[in-house]
């Protein structure tokens, strides 16, 4: 509902339903319309409904929401306040209004491209221009840290670090000496003075990351620059552009890059991965050991079907679709993931998507995180007895096990109470009670049984995306909801796990999380718990629920009456059983 200042019969809102403005995107206190005053299209005008002000980011116009009805029909404040409230009160529109033009763009002057060259002499030459090419410590660095990707890994798919601006020249003459074909190479151009170079600029300084076709040979190259490029009239929460293609259709006969589909892998593998971008699909065919086409955005996948000709050709059985995470909320994102399907189809091949923990945005983070999770697992032996049991990790019995084992440890200093993490008076009660019930009710006595649920989204074959599925509360807010729309969510699970008596909600919320992460419970038929998920702790005296955010949990309103339930055919997930 719109916020009203004090001394008015309506809000902003009312005003942007009488203007009838398109809304383009809503945030937690504003939505984003088109613009009637410049007449741009794209969603540029912010209107915040909790001050009931406007501006344009485009053509900068702005003020109340008076002056905004009085400056579409060019009228004073007065006479736009009077026409508000007549048309309010007889449920009418506002009149209709003619909305100025964006003012052309100045005539650019066309520029003269080259024909696109062979495939033969583009390899050759970027080939060549590659290995000119080093690439340096800091990238190396970013590759192996954060891609998880070896130094012979790095070598064998020949990265590279872009080069100064002022050797593009020489590199250029190095090339055409050794009888190499510029022209028609994507990333070539004549310059002012009629001397060919390569187009690559401080501004866009980064890795290059060359793009291969199913035969080996290099069709063209991303970049992935080391600052994103941000427009200026972009929102605060935009992520700018971070890879650019290899390109100089913009250039005096120069060519565009043709956007190649990337390949990776066995060419006659009978399954085939398909995601997006050249190195998320060069890291997770080394985490995987699965072969992996790329195309440059999850909605260009126009080329996929000469590359699916040939695959099905080669024995391609199985078309796997792995597209970020973006498809549950990217309307454009989920049309893409869907044409991978019917084009795997039309070549005869099977498809089928990849699912994994919503955690991690790409494939490639998922398996890297696994990879590294695995080589740092911790097991439960470095917990003592005590602290399985409260946790209900272990039966009673188990302390017998515990004893034995402390007998056959070197010697280290450690006492058995310490070992088995028990206070002086549980283990004098121990040892005076032969049959262990007195120590039992102590330990009883010090731990609890928390009944929890967990609700997450749901999706179906024909899913229509919603704006902040995997995402943190501001996500959420920023969607137009104050709370999770309970409607959307279905009942997943319904258990419970033993905790120590004081064990925080926090507490109980981090093992939730860790219970149910990458390595499911038995029985359990959910994905891993992760941003959008709602989680209820409840007993016989109250429920409390807590949306997933980012890094914790905010604890919010829900109403889970409204969801949907937990399928007939979900076994209820076995009590007490954590990873």
């Amino acid at each position: 509902m719109a916020s009203c200042p004090q001394d008015f019969p309506f809000g902003i809102l009312d005003v942007v339903e009488l203007l009838r403005l398109k809304i383009r995107r809503r945030q937690a206190n504003s939505i984003y319309v088109d613009c009637p005053i410049c007449g741009d299209k794209r969603g540029k005008m912010n209107v915040n409904y909790v001050k009931n002000v406007w501006r344009c980011n485009y053509c900068d116009e702005g003020g109340g929401m008076l002056a905004l009805y009085a400056k579409v029909y060019g009228i004073n404040t007065s006479e736009a306040y009077r026409e508000i409230c007549e048309a309010l009160q007889t449920g009418s529109l506002a009149p209709a209004y003619e909305v100025k033009k964006p003012a052309p763009a100045e005539e650019m002057q066309e520029v003269s491209q080259s024909e696109r060259a062979g495939i033969q002499e583009i390899h050759q030459t970027l080939s060549l221009l590659f290995g000119m090419l080093s690439l340096s410590e800091t990238h190396r660095e970013h590759l192996r840290v954060e891609r998880g990707l070896t130094d012979s890994q790095i070598d064998e798919l020949g990265y590279k670090s872009t080069p100064p601006p002022c050797l593009c020249r020489s590199y250029t003459e190095r090339l055409l000496a050794q009888g190499c074909t510029v022209q028609g190479v994507p990333g070539f151009y004549l310059n002012d003075d009629g001397k060919w170079t390569v187009k690559f600029y401080k501004r866009t300084a980064g890795i290059i990351i060359p793009a291969h076709g199913i035969d080996g040979l290099i069709r063209g190259a991303q970049i992935r620059l080391d600052v994103p490029i941000r427009d200026k009239d972009d929102p605060p929460d935009k992520e700018g552009t971070k890879y650019l293609w290899l390109s100089s259709s913009n250039k005096n006969m120069g060519v565009t890059s043709g956007s190649p589909v990337h390949f990776v892998g066995n060419p006659f593998s009978r399954v085939v991965y398909v995601t997006e971008g050249c190195l998320k699909a060069d890291v997770s065919h080394y985490l995987m050991n699965r072969s992996f086409a790329a195309t440059a955005g999850a909605n260009n996948v126009g080329q996929l079907g000469p590359l699916f000709a040939l695959l099905a050709q080669n024995g391609t059985e199985m078309i796997v679709e792995a597209e970020d995470m973006d498809k549950f909320r990217n309307d454009k994102v989920t049309r893409g993931a869907s044409k991978v399907y019917l084009m795997a189809r039309q070549y005869g091949m099977e498809c089928r998507p990849l699912t994994w923990n919503p955690n991690y945005k790409g494939v490639d983070d998922w398996q890297l995180a696994l990879h590294r999770k695995n080589l740092s697992k911790k097991e439960d032996r470095y917990m003592n007895f005590k602290q399985q049991y409260l946790c209900g990790l272990c039966g009673f019995d188990h302390i017998e096990d515990c004893t034995e084992a402390w007998h056959k440890v070197p010697e280290n200093g450690i006492g058995l109470v310490e070992f088995l993490g028990l206070t002086e008076q549980e283990y004098e009660n121990w040892l005076k009670d032969g049959s262990g019930e007195t120590l039992l009710r102590l330990l009883e006595a010090q731990r609890r049984h928390q009944h929890f649920r967990i609700y997450q989204l749901e999706f179906t074959d024909n899913m229509e995306p919603k704006p902040f599925a995997f995402l943190g509360i501001e996500a959420l807010h920023k969607a137009g909801y104050q709370q999770p729309p309970a409607a959307q969510y279905r009942l997943v699970c319904d258990s419970e796990l033993v905790c120590p008596t004081a064990q925080t909600d926090e507490d109980v919320l981090s093992r939730i999380l860790s219970c149910y992460n990458d390595t499911l419970p038995e029985g359990y038929s959910g994905r891993s718990v992760s941003p959008s998920d709602v989680v209820e702790l409840y007993n016989e005296e109250k429920r409390s629920y807590f949306y997933r955010d980012l890094n914790s949990f905010v604890p919010v309103r829900f109403s889970p009456f409204l969801a949907l339930p937990m399928l007939e055919n979900t076994a209820k997930v076995a009590q007490n059983r954590e990873h």
